[in-house]
């Protein structure tokens, strides 16, 4: 480990911490093929990169979600009785997105979030929006959701933000409480993401040292503490800037992102 590499991993965490306080997305879409170039770059086992990237940036989503959360909840955005309902559905759904990705090679995984990425891509950019005609489920459609949104965002190393407020925009929640909700049931995605990766990974021998299965601790520790310090400054910026072209910004840049992640899974 050396100083030019935890830079790296601080300069990451403050680029994914102005775009989650600019944009209201959370860095995982950034920090994940970030990191497995730089894992791949610091001579980790290509087998475990994609992995590792996927593991640690949910587990960063564990540290910053609480912060972000506290924020929502003085504000009274959160809309509790709707975090309960999805939850236990996204701590089942997450635990069984970090088992498949444990049984996925590098490649394939590449494959999956360079797509995954795209589709986001598109969404973003195109400022696709779900109509609001719609009220919330009962507690086993609301399970079944979270399922599927925790199932995602853990194979794919995300907090879900970008399925959970759509869902709940669906079905007539206001932008606000959406936000603020989706940022709430983030931290059981992460957290129920980040054990089963701990678990998952617990005795694979290919992984580096200063890991605790599939998350690695100081690029935990570096991408944690920049984004925090940068994410408040994010969040000023959105009233200076025009949000319009930097969404469109986003969107080109996850697009990038998307096709350099397909390009080196060939």
């Amino acid at each position: 480990m050396t100083t030019e590499v935890m830079f790296a991993y601080a300069v990451l965490g403050a680029f994914a911490g102005v775009l989650a306080g600019l944009l209201g997305v959370g860095g995982g879409l950034v920090i994940v093929p970030v990191l497995a170039f730089l894992f791949q770059a610091q001579g980790i086992d290509q087998v475990v990169v994609v992995h590792l990237a996927i593991g640690t940036s949910l587990a960063t989503i564990v540290v910053t979600g609480v912060s972000s959360v506290v924020v929502h909840h003085r504000h009274g955005a959160v809309l509790w009785r709707v975090v309960w309902l999805l939850t236990p559905g996204i701590v089942v759904g997450a635990g069984m997105g970090a088992e498949l990705v444990h049984r996925l090679p590098t490649a394939a995984l590449k494959i999956i979030f360079g797509l995954f990425e795209l589709v986001v891509a598109v969404k973003i950019g195109m400022g696709l929006r779900p109509s609001s005609q719609h009220r919330l489920p009962g507690q086993t459609g609301m399970t079944g959701v979270g399922a599927l949104i925790g199932f995602v965002s853990g194979t794919v190393g995300i907090g879900g933000g970008i399925l959970t407020v759509p869902f709940l925009a669906w079905c007539n929640v206001s932008i606000r409480n959406a936000v603020a909700t989706s940022a709430a049931c983030g931290v059981p995605i992460a957290l129920s993401g980040s054990i089963g990766f701990v678990v998952a990974g617990w005795a694979v021998a290919a992984l580096p040292p200063l890991s605790t299965g599939y998350v690695y601790w100081p690029a935990l520790i570096g991408v944690t503490m920049a984004s925090m310090l940068t994410a408040p400054f994010g969040a000023k910026l959105t009233h200076r800037l025009p949000t319009t072209l930097l969404t469109r910004f986003f969107a080109v840049f996850l697009c990038a992102l998307g096709i350099q992640m397909l390009l080196s899974a060939r």
